[in-house]
């Protein structure tokens, strides 16, 4: 009986052992480079801390904000409906009225049914659910993407299993476009390669190709057979006008590209944590939009099955309802109004200062985000020394910038520029 309970002891520690085992080799992740941000600026106790680094609107007293036709929309759905799946695409309406914002209220390939589309989740989703369908039915191709473009985007491909290049997209020097190198990467590329758009706002540059140049890459785009995927995640919320910012879509559309769309309502509608979003492909035909969108479905079934309901409702009635809708445009204007106004107060502050360097950039570029142009050491002095909060790639969240703090912002960029 002793002998008996010792050789069970002696195989618990032996496979108490193997079971520690399986976990040994896992090493922490890095850190997010913007959650980082957040964390280090949450621990600062400085009255004078600033955080430009957080990719998410705020008020002109840098508080968070819920839209008022938001709201409205959760008062009429509380209550009347009840909480079962949604279908695996999604809210037919709420897919319905976003098509309508990306493609035309009256587009005739939403009409003639050659769209397929799904609700994803948010636009991180979008991407992800289209990177996985590039992989499953064009496993040969390769994916080529902006530099700098939003990080998660490698992350997303290369998850995916789909190889990756890059084309160039911003120059250092101009701040602006580097549009001869874009060019140029998009004439050199295979024929029938992939290549992922900013549709406006770009991330992280601010950077957008003027209507011109979009008509320059569409064209070549097409000469070379490549496919172009559109991120959109900043429709309204660029110039807060939803059709000046589709318009790179509709050059597209123009020129009979297929097309592939993500977009998100967390900047436009600030529905965060809502992850409301929507990937949709433009087919040759109904038939193959049908075959399209039920590959996609498959493609989200394991994924996570069904996409939330509740978020997709606050769409659905906003955008089917006039008079909501006519408020969400009045709102997502004054938030894009907020940011430009924004932009041009860091600019002229900087420029009473006597700063030697240019700052066009600040009000040439448009978005969210601000490529400001300042070294990795720049920003770290801005934190050590002034309590301000950034990505080391000089990036500025807009949102961040506040009249009470614009002045602020602007002498320390300032201070640790002027030596430039």
């Amino acid at each position: 009986m002793a002998l008996s309970r010792k050789l069970v002891q002696q195989r618990s520690s032996v496979f108490g052992s193997r079971y520690m085992s399986w976990w040994r080799s896992v090493e922490p992740a890095p850190k997010d480079p913007i959650l980082g941000v957040t964390e280090a600026f949450l621990a600062d106790p400085s009255p004078d801390k600033v955080n430009v680094g957080v990719g998410a609107y705020r008020d002109d007293n840098g508080k968070p904000v819920v839209l008022e036709c938001v709201r409205e929309a959760e008062r009429r759905i509380a209550g009347n409906l009840n909480m079962e799946y949604l279908p695996m695409g999604g809210s037919v309406k709420k897919v319905e009225e976003t098509l309508k914002l990306a493609y035309g209220e009256n587009s005739e390939h939403i009409k003639d049914k050659r769209i397929a589309a799904v609700q994803a989740l948010s636009g991180t989703g979008a991407c992800r659910l289209f990177a996985d369908f590039q992989k499953r039915f064009r496993p040969e191709s390769q994916i080529y993407i902006p530099v700098p473009t939003w990080a998660n985007h490698h992350n997303i491909w290369r998850d995916a299993h789909v190889p990756q290049k890059t084309f160039r997209y911003y120059h250092p020097e101009t701040k602006g476009l580097d549009f001869t190198g874009l060019v140029d990467d998009i004439k050199n590329a295979p024929n029938g390669s992939f290549f992922l758009l900013h549709a406006c706002a770009h991330n992280p540059t601010g950077v957008d190709p003027s209507e011109e140049q979009w008509k320059e890459i569409s064209k070549l785009i097409k000469e070379k057979g490549h496919f172009p995927f559109f991120d959109m995640a900043y429709q309204g919320f660029a110039s807060g006008d939803p059709e000046r910012d589709a318009k790179a879509i509709r050059i597209f559309l123009e020129d009979g590209h297929l097309i592939g769309i993500a977009q998100s309502y967390a900047k436009n509608m600030g529905l965060y944590g809502q992850r409301v979003g929507c990937l949709s492909m433009l087919c040759e035909d109904e038939k193959q939009a049908v075959a399209v969108k039920s590959q996609l479905q498959m493609l989200a079934r394991p994924m996570y099955s069904n996409p939330p309901v509740h978020g997709a409702l606050i769409v659905s009635t906003i955008l089917g309802d006039q008079e909501l809708k006519t408020l969400w445009l009045k709102e997502v204007k004054g938030m894009a109004d907020r940011i430009i106004g924004m932009r041009t107060a860091l600019r002229e502050n900087l420029e009473k200062l006597g700063s030697p360097l240019s700052w066009e950039h600040i009000t040439n570029q448009i978005g969210m985000f601000c490529y400001s142009g300042m070294t990795p050491e720049q920003v770290d002095r801005l934190t050590n020394e002034f309590h301000i909060y950034m990505t080391r790639n000089g990036r500025i969240s807009m949102a961040g910038v506040t009249t009470g703090n614009v002045g602020y912002l602007a002498n320390a960029i300032h201070e640790v520029t002027k030596s430039t």
